[in-house]
C-alpha cells in the first residue's frame, strides 16, 4: 500500500507511474487526497471538540468545589451537547476513513523507473537467455503423454479425489516431486537463507499483508466457515512472519525460504495452456524471501535472479529472463523478472519463476520497520521469487531429456533421486 505522505508530496510522480502501468483510474489520486483532506480536517474539529469536552469537565468540578451548582449544571448541559456532537463527528470520521481505506487498497504499486512501458505479455524485455534447446529423439512425446508412459502422476484418480487440476503423484513421480524439493531447499539454505515450513492456511488479515486482498479473492480458495484462505504462496504466511515487528539491524537482511503446496483457482482457465502440468490447482513450491535495507533492495534483487538463475543451470534447462512491462506486472510489485524454460515437446516458453522487490508496498501494510542510523523508524523493503515452482519445472524435464525408454535426469538431481534416469 502507498503511503499518503509520498503521494502528497509527489502526486505528479504517482501519477505518471501509474500510466506506465497502464492504470485506468487516475484520477482516483485526486479522490484520494480529497479524501485526506476532508479526514484532516474531521480529525482537527474531533480533537478541539474532545478539547473542549476536557476543559469543561475540569470547570465543572471547580465550579462544584466552590459550591456553584447552577454554574455547575449550565457546564453539564454544555458538556451533553458538545459530547452529541462529538458523537456525530466520531461516526463520520469512522465514515471517511473506511472510505478512504477503500481508495487507497485500489491503488497498485507504483513501477520502478527501469520498468518499460508496454500492456501485455507481448511488450516485456529479454534480459539474457541461457542454456541449449535440445534437439529430440524422433519418438518425443510431450509430458502428459510421458507422464502416463511412465506412470508418474495419476491425473483421472486425482480428479476423482478432489477434481480436475488435482495431480495424484505416486511411485517414480512422487519421488521425482520429492527430490526436486530437498533440491530447491538444499541450494537455499546454503546459500544463507533460513528454512520454514507455515500455516497452509492463513487469516484474512495475513492475506491482505502481502497484498492477495482485496486484489486476487478470485484466485484463493476461501474456508468460509473460519475465514481462513488457503495459500497461493509461501510468500504469504512467510513474509507475515515479521509483521508489526521492527527488525534489529543486525538481524538484517531477512532471508527465509519455504516449501509448500499452492493452491490458486485459476478460475477461467482452459485450452492447451492447461493442459497436463501446465496449469493445475495445487502444486508444490519452493519460495525466498528478504526484508532488507530500502538502499540495498535493489542490488538484492539482482542477486536473487543470479540465484534462481544458477538453479536453472543446475537443471540443465534452456531458459529466458524476462524484464515485465508495466501492464503486465503483478499488483504489488515495483520490479519483476519473469523466468521461463524451452518446453521442447511443446515447442513454448513456460514461466517457472517470479523475482520481485515490492520495495515497502507489503511492509507498510505488515508494519515491518527497523531503525535508522538516527533512531528514526522507517519502513523495509520486501523481496520474493520462486525457487522454483515444479510444475512446469516437471515438465520441461521430462520433455527436454527424453531417451529412449525413459528420462535422463540432469546430475545436480542424481544423488537426490537416486539414480541418473527415470
Amino acid at each position: 500500500m502507498l503511503q499518503i505522505s509520498f503521494i502528497r508530496q509527489n502526486v505528479d510522480f504517482v501519477k505518471e507511474r501509474l500510466s506506465v502501468r497502464n492504470y485506468a483510474n487516475i484520477g482516483i489520486v485526486d479522490t484520494i487526497l480529497a479524501l485526506d483532506d476532508e479526514l484532516r480536517k474531521i480529525k482537527f474539529e474531533t480533537e478541539s471538540i474532545q478539547a473542549n469536552i476536557n476543559s469543561a469537565s475540569k470547570e465543572i468540578g471547580m465550579l462544584m468545589g466552590k459550591g456553584e451548582k447552577e454554574g455547575a449544571e449550565s457546564k453539564k448541559q454544555e458538556v451533553g451537547y458538545l459530547k452529541d456532537e462529538l458523537t456525530d463527528k466520531s461516526a463520520k470520521l469512522h465514515e471517511l476513513e473506511v472510505d478512504f481505506q477503500k481508495h487507497l487498497l485500489m491503488l497498485p504499486n507504483l513501477p520502478h523507473c527501469s520498468v518499460p512501458k508496454g500492456k501485455s505479455a507481448e511488450d516485456n524485455e529479454v534480459v539474457r537467455e541461457g542454456g541449449k534447446i535440445p534437439s529430440l529423439i524422433s519418438s518425443a512425446k510431450p509430458h502428459w503423454d510421458l507422464i502416463k508412459e511412465l506412470d508418474l502422476i495419476d491425473f483421472e484418480t486425482g480428479a476423482k479425489l478432489a477434481g480436475s487440476g488435482f495431480p495424484l503423484y505416486k511411485g517414480k513421480g512422487a519421488k521425482l516431486q520429492r527430490s526436486l524439493i530437498q533440491f530447491f531447499l538444499d541450494y537455499n539454505t546454503e546459500a544463507g537463507y533460513t528454512e520454514y515450513l507455515p500455516p497452509l492456511m492463513v487469516n484474512e488479515a495475513t492475506a491482505y499483508g502481502t497484498g492477495q486482498l482485496p486484489d486476487k479473492e478470485g484466485q484463493m480458495y476461501h474456508i468460509t466457515a473460519d475465514g481462513l484462505y488457503l495459500i497461493p504462496t509461501a510468500e504469504v504466511p512467510v513474509t507475515n512472519v515479521f509483521s508489526n515487528e521492527i527488525i534489529k539491524d543486525a538481524d538484517i537482511p531477512v532471508r527465509m525460504t519455504a516449501y509448500t503446496p499452492c493452491f490458486r483457482r485459476e478460475a477461467g482457465s482452459f485450452g492447451s495452456d492447461v493442459r497436463g502440468l501446465n496449469r493445475v490447482h495445487q502444486f508444490d513450491k519452493v519460495e525466498i524471501i528478504q526484508l532488507v535495507h530500502p538502499q540495498n533492495s535493489y542490488q538484492v534483487l539482482e542477486d536473487m535472479v543470479l540465484h534462481v538463475e544458477k538453479l536453472l543451470q543446475l537443471l540443465e534447462l534452456p531458459y529466458r529472463i524476462l524484464r515485465l512491462c508495466g501492464g503486465d506486472m503483478g499488483f504489488t510489485s515495483a520490479l519483476t523478472y519473469d523466468f521461463e524454460v524451452y518446453s521442447a515437446a511443446q515447442q513454448k516458453w513456460l514461466e517457472v519463476s517470479s523475482v520481485s522487490n515490492f520495495e515497502t508496498f507489503q511492509t507498510n501494510r505488515m508494519k515491518i520497520r527497523y531503525k535508522d542510523e538516527h533512531g528514526k523508524t522507517q519502513l523495509l523493503h520486501s523481496l520474493n521469487g520462486s525457487s522454483l515452482a515444479l510444475p512446469r519445472i516437471v515438465a520441461s524435464l521430462l520433455e527436454n531429456n527424453q531417451i529412449e525408454g525413459g528420462i535422463q535426469l540432469p546430475e545436480a538431481l542424481h544423488k537426490y533421486y537416486g539414480a541418473t534416469t527415470i
